[in-house]
């Protein structure tokens, strides 16, 4: 029997378009998107910045620094936060009802600026009773202690919780903490995942 269902965050509940900021970003400073995702990606920016290693100021220096861009730091953190979409794909409906019968848990790889964003543009998040948070526990999934940490805001053994992420490597991290898991490919999947293991909502 389930006791706690954990989530992700990107995904899952809100679809991310991360051509939007890159494209938004090109145009401030002038490089191709292409090339900006691409000096992105071979940097490890992005993991000091979700794991926690380096602050929001910081990390926007060596942005700028990358991109060769001149911006304010709340221009570049409105552009940053192009890439979620408005509508999600797990109805606040679902979530309302879950809650009143099960712990949930939020489960997110994610950083100090889009999380104030995303708390303001998705009133839905207040309906989790825990949040564990990649640059608050300073390590990513599949880290062994974003799950850990999950576990422990969590009601029942690892085995009463159910976990759902986009990212299959994830999913299978959650597997080897006992959890029970399964990729999330659509609000009708996770429906059929749920209600194989007896969660009505």
């Amino acid at each position: 029997m389930l006791k706690t269902i954990i989530l992700d965050l990107g995904n899952v509940i809100v679809p991310l378009n991360f051509p939007a900021a890159y494209d938004a970003m090109s145009s401030r400073c002038g490089v191709p998107a292409a090339e900006l995702q691409k000096r992105f990606a071979t940097t490890g920016l992005f993991h000091a910045f979700e794991s926690g290693s380096i602050e929001p100021e910081e990390f926007f220096r060596q942005s700028m620094e990358l991109i060769g861009g001149e911006m304010t730091f709340a221009e570049f953190s409105e552009i940053w936060c192009l890439i979620f979409l408005p509508q999600t794909f797990i109805p606040e409906s679902m979530l309302l009802s879950l809650r009143e019968r099960y712990r949930l848990v939020l489960l997110s790889n994610t950083n100090a600026i889009h999380i104030p964003f995303l708390r303001a543009q998705y009133p839905l998040l207040r309906h989790f009773h825990a949040q564990v948070l990649s640059h608050e526990v300073r390590q990513m999934k599949p880290g062994a202690a974003m799950y850990l940490t999950a576990l422990s805001h969590a009601d029942g053994t690892p085995e009463e919780c159910f976990f759902t992420d986009d990212i299959a490597a994830y999913v299978e991290g959650a597997r080897a903490h006992g959890i029970q898991a399964e990729q999330f490919l659509g609000l009708e999947k996770l429906e059929k995942d749920l209600r194989a293991r007896g969660v009505e909502w």
